[in-house]
């Protein structure tokens, strides 16, 4: 049999993929709430963690609001609402929740160390649990790395909002054994989500198609090719795309594109990945997207509202403009 190019390392004659009945979830961001609220609407006994008291305070409501959108929606009943929240439980210390939880899905921020920190806690704290990580860039085997069973840890890269998106990116790290992958898929699936499995190298497959068309969009912005508003058109109008690069890049953070963009460059190519200087300046003024209520586009709630952004010109001229040639 030819080799798949995953180095999974072996696999028991008596190993079973572990059966997972209880979740916890590291982080109480805006992805946090979002998996966590996905975990308990599927029945799964979910606690939340955050290392800010105040995050896990707010993180109830915040997974109340998400799931009664969902409600208003038609997708849940008043009767599988109450009993989601039942599910819900947040956690101000993560040691007792860690050793009862089956799978650990860390949502923390998109920083190197901050999560080989936690999986060095986790790998204390959840001895016998799934160690997932929700990167969208981050190599897998650097996490796992910070653990003595690199074998049980996975990338499970959910897409924001976690309860709506289809897909889950299931990343494969040069030691994940068959078993945990095995687990992984079976959680998805129960998730009602439609999974890929991609090898563990930098952007993955989807953050990296997602950074490269959103730079160039950014780019097109910068030179004044056209307006925010036109250039999603033509990939949604033009291409089938559901959405646009620049609303998603909204949804994502700009903050987050960009980190996961100058990621890219220093794994990968620094001239494919280079940021364009107008993130980096929308980033620096906090126009970060959605959550900010302020990115490429304006936002009023779940809205998107056109709005003129400093570098989108009207047309070639002010590109020619910028490249400084002339007529």
């Amino acid at each position: 049999m030819e080799s798949d190019g995953y180095n999974r390392g072996p696999m028991p004659s008596d190993s079973s993929p572990p059966e997972i009945r209880s979740v916890l979830v590291v982080g109480a961001g805006t992805m946090g709430r979002g998996i966590a609220a996905l975990c308990a609407s599927r029945g799964y006994e979910t606690s939340i963690h955050d290392p800010v008291p105040a995050a896990v305070a707010s993180a109830p409501a915040a997974v109340a609001a998400l799931l009664e959108k969902a409600r208003a929606r038609g997708k849940m009943t008043d009767a599988e609402l109450r009993a989601a929240l039942g599910r819900l439980r947040p956690v101000a210390s993560v040691e007792e929740a860690a050793r009862a939880a089956d799978l650990v899905v860390e949502a923390a921020p998109e920083s190197l160390d901050v999560k080989r920190a936690i999986f060095s806690e986790l790998d204390r704290t959840a001895p016998d649990a799934v160690l997932a990580t929700n990167t969208s860039s981050l190599s897998i085997a650097k996490i796992a790395g910070s653990t003595r069973r690199p074998g049980r840890v996975i990338g499970i890269h959910f897409f924001n909002p976690p309860l709506a998106m289809p897909l889950v990116e299931i990343v494969v790290g040069p030691e994940t054994t068959p078993e945990t992958i095995v687990a992984a898929r079976a959680f998805v699936a129960s998730l009602g989500k439609e999974s890929i499995e991609v090898r563990d190298s930098p952007g993955f497959a989807t953050s990296r198609l997602g950074v490269a068309l959103g730079l160039e969009a950014i780019r097109m912005v910068e030179e004044g090719v056209a307006s925010p508003a036109d250039i999603d058109r033509a990939m949604e109008a033009g291409y089938g795309h559901a959405m646009g690069p620049l609303k998603t890049s909204d949804l994502v953070g700009l903050d987050v594109r960009l980190a996961i963009a100058d990621a890219l460059a220093r794994e990968l190519s620094e001239e494919r990945f280079r940021a364009p200087a107008l993130l980096r300046e929308m980033v620096a003024e906090g126009k970060t997207g959605k959550k900010a209520g302020e990115g490429f586009y304006r936002w009023e709630g779940n809205e998107a509202r056109p709005r003129t952004v400093a570098g989108a010109g009207s047309g070639n001229g002010s590109a020619r403009r910028r490249r400084g040639s002339s007529d």
